[in-house]
């Protein structure tokens, strides 16, 4: 194993600078897009780059990094982001990057680990989004883009320690009633939320993201939002018989206004809804895993009976 920092201090040392690798995907799609056009525009690319975390903290990255100085309301949303970048300058930075995949090339249970907890957060954030657009939030995409990078820190960890995530991962199933946060002090001596914390801060992410993904502000409906979006794609990702669920549909019902059957009744659809986007993350997609599926219409219906594990 690489030598990796031993304490979070170290990670945030090293992160702090660190290029952030990108999905395949995420690559070829904005290639395919920067050739097209009639078809590069802000709106198109920010739904290319919502769909990978690692993507999304790039552009806020530059963004800060490049932003007027005079301007100092914060960017807190993609569509916000490139409209200040200019396309011409967007395209022309990120025209080159580094691929998960390669990097990865070598370490198939990392890669599959990677790609698992992306495909999570891309989840969390359209349940977040969903349920911000019933609640008539300010700016659901603000809400969208705190849950997709909710488990930033986890990610990272599989990118870079991956031997450390693995052992994360082969502790809890040791023991199933083992809670996250206690596996990782295990392991890595400190929570995997309070590097994400820090490293919104060094990288210089605006404070509302960080807000709401501080669930110290859990009286914030927005912050709870965004860390039941995270919780849904946790436990949905283990599979729909997980036991934490039907709290989430509780809670998250108090939230929405709607019975715990109503919630899960969405929270079906989104994911079925999702799994159309299955082959960016090359996982199998948590709709996939559903008993029965009885998604609304005939579009969701259309995608869940075509599911299969999908290949990049």
């Amino acid at each position: 194993m690489k030598a990796v920092p031993s304490t979070m201090q170290g990670w945030v040392e090293m992160l702090r600078y660190a290029e952030l690798p990108v999905l395949s995907r995420t690559v070829t799609e904005l290639q395919r897009l920067q050739e097209d056009d009639d078809r590069a525009t802000p709106k198109n690319v920010a739904q290319i780059v919502m769909h990978d975390p690692m993507m999304t903290v790039k552009v806020l990255q530059y963004l800060q990094r490049h932003r007027n100085q005079r301007h100092s309301t914060e960017i807190t949303t993609i569509a916000h982001a490139l409209m200040m970048l200019g396309l011409t300058p967007f395209f022309n930075h990120f025209s080159v990057q580094a691929a998960i995949e390669d990097n990865l090339s070598e370490d198939a249970a990392a890669l599959e680990g990677t790609r698992s907890v992306i495909s999570r957060a891309r989840h969390a954030a359209l349940y977040a989004s969903d349920w911000a657009n019933l609640r008539h939030d300010i700016d659901p995409e603000e809400v969208m883009v705190a849950a997709l990078l909710h488990d930033m820190a986890e990610i990272l960890l599989w990118c870079f320690a991956p031997e450390l995530a693995l052992e994360i991962a082969a502790q809890k199933r040791r023991d199933r009633t083992l809670r996250s946060d206690t596996a990782q002090l295990h392991v890595l001596g400190f929570r995997l939320i309070d590097l994400q914390l820090a490293m919104v801060k060094a990288w210089h992410l605006p404070d509302l993201l960080r807000e709401l993904i501080d669930e110290h502000h859990a009286r914030n409906p927005r912050v709870t939002n965004v860390a039941f979006a995270a919780a849904v794609a946790r436990h949905t990702a283990h599979g729909w018989d997980d036991a934490a669920l039907p709290y989430d549909y509780a809670e998250v019902g108090k939230l929405l206004g709607l019975t715990p059957g109503e919630v899960e009744a969405r929270i079906v659809n989104v994911a079925v809804r999702a799994a159309a986007d299955a082959a960016w993350y090359g996982v199998t997609p948590p709709a996939a895993l559903l008993p029965v599926a009885e998604p609304a219409d005939d579009t969701a219906a259309a995608i869940i009976n075509g599911l299969t594990t999908p290949r990049p």
